[in-house]
């Protein structure tokens, strides 16, 4: 049977996919200061014994540097990645500045994935997040980039052009307070099969400091996504002039 040149692109998109491996934030910018992130070597080292240091990102055991996949949406795992937990630490950052994450992969390597949107979320701790409960957090969107249907780059594109780089900024509005900072790459190579999306989410414990007021509802994580949402089976392989954002309404105020 005659396969379409569709088809073999997004075969050889998975097969690079187990060549390259994926990623993790490696580390991040915020209000101007390096801060770490959670890299496998820490996993290793904890389950040896040896300390670990503390952190604001948040423990995970995505080893593989890999993904959640949609077929695991309704599991505490999309919240912020494989049997994740809070980080002990909370970065400082005021509302209205900028954070950057940077991305890579365990060997070193780049981001490998051109293709899918780039999102960002925030959900108010009650107390200290570090002592925060992954499966009563509440989302809130606060960025969502797609593609530009002029150029058909997405934005997982655009963060490979930057170095492998993606900047956010925490809305001026929002009340101080202590937030987890959910920031997540879906790849949508594999995603013309169904439950072949991979979601990467990534959080960090930051604490906002600003006179806003704004106190946005949120969605649990599970409620979040659908792996029948259109936007997460989704052809990526062909001329795109509308991509339907996953995920719940962005927080405009």
């Amino acid at each position: 049977m005659p396969v379409s040149t569709a088809s073999v692109v997004t075969l050889l998109g998975v097969f690079t996919t187990t060549v390259l491996g994926h990623g993790y934030v490696t580390g991040y910018v915020a209000d101007s200061k390096q801060e770490p992130g959670f890299l496998l070597d820490y996993y290793y080292d904890k389950k040896s014994g040896m300390d670990v240091p503390p952190l604001a990102a948040w423990y995970a055991e995505n080893l593989d540097s890999g993904f959640v996949a949609p077929d695991a949406y309704q599991t505490s795992d999309i919240n912020c990645h494989k049997n994740s937990a809070p980080g002990s630490l909370t970065t400082v950052v005021p509302a209205g500045s900028d954070v950057t994450f940077q991305w890579g992969t365990a060997s070193g390597g780049a981001w490998p994935h051109p293709y899918g949107p780039i999102i960002e979320y925030m959900a108010a701790c009650d107390g200290d997040c570090a002592k925060a409960d992954k499966t009563k957090l509440k989302w809130f969107k606060t960025q969502a980039v797609g593609i530009d249907t002029k150029t058909q780059k997405w934005a997982s594109d655009k963060l490979i052009a930057e170095n492998n780089t993606w900047t956010t900024t925490i809305p001026a509005s929002v009340a101080p307070g202590n937030y987890v900072l959910r920031h997540e790459i879906i790849a949508l190579h594999g995603a013309s099969s169904l439950n072949g999306a991979q979601n990467y989410p990534q959080c960090f414990n930051i604490e906002v400091t600003g006179d806003g007021t704004a106190k946005p509802s949120g969605t649990l994580g599970t409620a979040l996504y659908k792996n029948t949402d259109p936007g997460i089976h989704f052809n990526p392989y062909t001329t795109i002039t509308d991509y339907p954002m996953p995920g719940p309404e962005l927080f405009t105020g």
